[in-house]
């Protein structure tokens, strides 16, 4: 493997020192003493696509059972009425709400549904400490507690309620799939199955055991100099400058997260990245063991020519029943689904959960 894929494996797979300005506040919830965070939201269109005049959007807040509160966009179909279907959206990994799951929220709302785009834990304007640190269980808890905050909405339909997940939050989606049976409908775009990639490597390509033992040696010795430094070495963003060499996926990457094109100051692949012990978590947990159980409806969304196809088609094997499907766009690679509104199938998606959020 390169250096510079080595590199962008490192950046993906594993946040940074505490930032922001977060204060705790208690709330009230069935009776019992909830703490959560006061967050300090922008009130700026700070998107990286155009407001849409078809939906009504409002910042919001939600906390998941780790008492974490996340902050979130709600798209709202203008001159809805009644109990509307929803949607939450989260992705890709180590982007934010102001990238690509905010323009798929935005899209489908435009479409009918009421949508949800989230900041992961310990990301963007969502609390959590540390800052930019990723785990399996959490952030499969956070599309789960997206649900709690839809399911108790007036305007949306508790039986109703669908998630989708791009690229590495594809992979939590299908995993928060097999444990929320409130859940009627995922859609997993451009999936990575992140503790896959981050045990074997790219193309599992280092799937053996001495592979694993030496990442996790220098993930345990980075642990004890951080705690002496009193904070987390951050394992970099999408690398910049783009050496000549780097493998086209890589170059796709570069131009989304560090052009104008995608770019947020919020986003941990534009920037610094995730702090680097963040893999250990992955190393150890497998986020997709009971994906065979999965009884709602289930769609896997991948670009014909995107280096991470295989996570979705391996994924689709594991899948059991007549309503699941894996729907191959022709030509596409990885990132055009993040925002190529030509080639992101939302007639596709779109069906797909009118189908089964009946």
């Amino acid at each position: 493997m390169g250096k510079t894929l080595k590199h962008f494996c490192m950046a993906m797979a594993a946040g940074l020192c505490l930032t922001g300005s977060l204060m705790a506040q208690s709330t009230k919830s069935n009776n019992k003493e909830i703490m959560t965070e006061k967050l300090n939201l922008t009130q700026e269109w700070d998107k990286t696509f155009p407001k849409s005049d078809k939906v009504n959007h409002i910042k919001v807040t939600f906390h998941n059972r780790y008492g974490i509160t996340l902050a979130a966009d709600l798209y709202i179909p203008k001159d809805a009425t009644g109990k509307l279907p929803a949607i939450a959206i989260c992705g890709p990994f180590g982007a934010v709400k102001e990238q690509s799951s905010g323009l798929y929220a935005q899209t489908l709302a435009e479409r009918g549904f009421l949508t949800l785009a989230f900041d992961p834990s310990f990301t963007g304007e969502s609390g959590g400490h540390p800052r930019y640190v990723a785990s399996p269980d959490i952030n499969t808890e956070d599309f789960c507690a997206a649900v709690d905050y839809l399911s108790t909405r007036e305007d949306a339909d508790p039986e109703r309620i669908g998630i989708l997940g791009i690229c590495g939050w594809g992979g939590m989606a299908v995993n928060a799939a097999a444990i929320d049976t409130r859940i009627k409908a995922t859609v997993a775009s451009t999936m990575y199955d992140m503790s896959r990639v981050t045990a074997n490597g790219y193309f599992d390509a280092a799937d053996n055991a001495d592979a694993r033992y030496e990442t996790r040696k220098q993930l345990n010795a980075q642990r004890t100099e951080d705690y002496l430094n009193g904070n987390y070495a951050l394992a970099g963003g999408v690398v910049d400058p783009l050496p000549e060499d780097a493998p086209q996926f890589v170059k796709d990457y570069y131009a989304y997260y560090k052009t104008s094109r995608g770019y947020h100051k919020r986003s941990l692949n534009s920037n610094g990245g995730w702090n680097k012990t963040s893999s250990l978590s992955f190393l150890n947990m497998p986020i997709l063991a009971y994906a065979d159980e999965i009884r709602s409806a289930v769609l896997l969304v991948h670009g014909e020519k995107a280096h991470s196809r295989y996570f979705s088609e391996d994924t689709f094997k594991k899948l059991k029943g007549d309503n699941k499907e894996l729907f191959i766009v022709p030509g596409a690679v990885h990132t055009d689904l993040y925002d190529n509104l030509a080639v992101i199938p939302f007639d596709k998606i779109e069906s797909f959960f009118r189908s089964h959020l009946k």
